[in-house]
């Protein structure tokens, strides 16, 4: 039974009703009295939830307490998002869209001074902290601290090893999109460069979808061999640029490389694009004057706000048995460094 059909039998209004449950002093004790009869004849009972939500929102908007997200990672400092303009995006979209939701977010320092985990998980009891936004480690494959385990978390990335509800980059699919474009224009030998910290943080992925796309589309042993690299070595980029002939570069790394390779090819007199096709996949695209896919961290902040929310309604807390991925597609940045090739005409 609902609160309008009390108010039917007792002849008030529901909203009589609904204050006289609350033993509100505008109404009279008469009328309280027959409201509660029958409430109690037909077994009525709020929704506990409900009225929490209620007595929340009938406070003055300034005295209500907000709901908080508490946002940490494993990096040695609080805001490792203030050094990192690719962090820094996914901070803002966790802003944004946890402000639109009614939420704060509110930056924790896990690896604070003297700080245990212990002592940590009461800092968020104390606090009332609902569920936890991590930003990942910088040493891929960090386990998260069993003392927290009985939050609710998500995590950007794919540095956090324990099985977490997480939101990524769709690396894989990044990289079958820019081999289909540059198909697509027809270039014939494309070749991967990785980034070996890039490698290693997609989880192999990039390395992953070239193989199998070569594999399915150029045929068998099509695949020329990948070079992988700290930084970029220019001996052992040269030699693989004269040994393999790609027509077209596949280029995953950190954005402060993407310079640098311009200034590499420039130095070997490899023009761009008539010589050789470039595509990059990185942090940051856009500016750079190359063609690539850029990823979209104000969206994957979004998206992990939405999916830590989505956990604390349904009460999923702790350490996840089947932890939910969430892959975000990277943005495509045009470029000047790829043209149509030409086809033959030879039948």
């Amino acid at each position: 039974m609902n609160v309008r059909y009390i108010a039917k039998l007792a002849g008030v209004s529901p909203s009589a009703v609904s204050l006289a449950l609350r033993d509100s002093p505008r109404i009279s004790a008469k009328t309280k009295a027959l409201v509660l009869k029958f409430a109690r004849e037909t077994g009525y009972a709020p929704d506990a939830r409900i009225a929490d939500l209620m007595r929340h929102l009938r406070k003055p908007r300034d005295v209500r307490p907000q709901a908080c997200f508490g946002v940490i990672s494993f990096y040695d400092t609080l805001r490792p998002w203030e050094r990192s303009r690719h962090l820094g995006k996914i901070y803002e979209g966790m802003q944004a869209r946890a402000g639109e939701l009614g939420y704060r977010v509110e930056p924790l320092w896990l690896r604070a001074p003297g700080m245990t985990h212990r002592r940590f998980d009461e800092i968020l009891v104390a606090r009332g902290i609902d569920g936890l936004l991590c930003f990942g480690s910088p040493d891929f494959g960090e386990e998260f601290p069993d003392e927290l385990g009985k939050h609710a978390i998500v995590t950007v990335g794919l540095s956090i090893r324990t099985p977490l509800h997480r939101v990524t980059s769709h690396f894989y699919n990044d990289t079958l999109h820019a081999l289909e474009r540059v198909h697509a224009l027809g270039y014939k030998r494309p070749g991967l460069v990785l980034g070996a910290y890039e490698d290693t943080r997609s989880a192999y992925a990039h390395s992953a979808a070239y193989l199998g796309w070569c594999e399915h589309v150029l045929g068998p042993g099509a695949a020329l061999p990948i070079l992988r690299l700290q930084g970029l070595e220019e001996p052992p980029f040269t030699e693989w640029l004269v040994r393999q002939k790609p027509d077209v570069l596949i280029f995953v790394h950190l954005p402060e490389m993407i310079a640098r390779l311009r200034a590499v090819l420039k130095r070997l007199q490899v023009g761009v694009p008539k010589r050789l096709g470039v595509v990059v996949l990185s942090h940051e695209v856009k500016g750079s004057g190359f063609s690539g896919l850029q990823q979209n961290q104000r969206l994957m902040g979004a998206w992990a706000v939405e999916l830590l929310a989505a956990r604390i309604v349904n009460h999923d807390l702790g350490i996840p048995a089947t932890p939910r991925t969430e892959m975000v597609e990277s943005e495509w940045i045009e470029g000047d460094s790829l043209q149509k090739q030409a086809t033959s005409l030879n039948r």
